[in-house]
């Protein structure tokens, strides 16, 4: 109810930010300006991301169990979910070089006296339940599939994926239940944490210019969702440790979109 009060709150006082078509071309550099971010603060953001893989590490020790096994890759992909929160301290940095200021790595941690923190806090709650929802419908469906007892085995779990009707319809059914989720997500969300940061605007307001951002530029925003993905997967590749590179060149990526699709 709290975050509720916070998104109404702010929704009602404060004016829209205009938003303006882009092309890819301003992808290829707001990606270009996130690298140089990254390579000027390579060590500030490298201990800052860090912290990402050893959560999707846990996460995934977490699932290592057989019971907890069809959760593997809804936690894995959920994790997406949460990417543009961990992103909020990086964006800072950003933030803070942009203007030439100091850019050392506990300048991150003053996002909290921020004007746009309670609202940052209220999005990040909402995208947190969204997270929670993904796993439970994930393991709602396997249950409803395949039974309340989990997989005997890895390659017992494998086979009946791959090799079962009840297999192909999870693999089907939830895939296209997480891309609901992401596709939600992204669109709420691709503007919505540096706009906050940046302006003190409410998530009210900040949702609504993210999802205005969006309808202006579909194509361009799909290409951009798709590369973050990507990334991301390719993050996850090397036993989760490429996150801490990927994570924090996304998150400066995404602050200069931000200033390219935001007025």
């Amino acid at each position: 109810m709290a975050n509720l009060h916070v998104l109404s709150h702010y929704g009602a006082v404060q004016a829209m930010p205009a938003v303006r078509r882009i092309r890819t071309a301003d992808l290829k550099r707001a990606l270009a300006e996130g690298l140089e971010d990254f390579w000027a603060m390579p060590t500030h953001v490298l201990f800052i991301g860090a912290i990402y893989p050893i959560v999707g590490l846990i996460l995934g020790r977490v699932a290592m169990g057989y019971d907890a096994l069809p959760l593997v890759f809804p936690l894995i992909s959920g994790f997406a979910l949460l990417g543009p929160v961990a992103g909020v301290g990086l964006y800072e940095l950003s933030r803070r070089r942009e203007l030439g200021m100091d850019t050392r790595w506990r300048h991150a941690l003053e996002v909290v006296h921020a004007p746009g923190f309670p609202g940052i806090l209220a999005l990040g709650a909402l995208l947190t339940l969204m997270f929670l929802a993904w796993i439970g419908i994930s393991q709602g469906l396997y249950e409803w599939l395949f039974g309340p007892r989990g997989p005997v085995s890895v390659s017992a779990f494998l086979h009946d994926i791959v090799s079962t009707r009840e297999g192909w319809t999870l693999a089907i059914l939830g895939n296209l239940i997480g891309f609901t989720f992401a596709a939600t997500a992204f669109a709420i969300s691709v503007v919505s944490f540096p706009l906050m940061l940046d302006r003190g605007v409410g998530p009210a307001v900040a949702i609504s210019t993210s999802l205005r951002a969006c309808a202006a530029n579909p194509g361009v925003m799909a290409v951009w969702a798709a590369f973050v993905a990507a990334m991301l997967v390719i993050g996850f590749v090397p036993l989760f440790f490429g996150l801490a590179v990927v994570i924090p060149v996304l998150a400066h990526a995404s602050w200069r979109l931000y200033r390219r699709v935001v007025v």
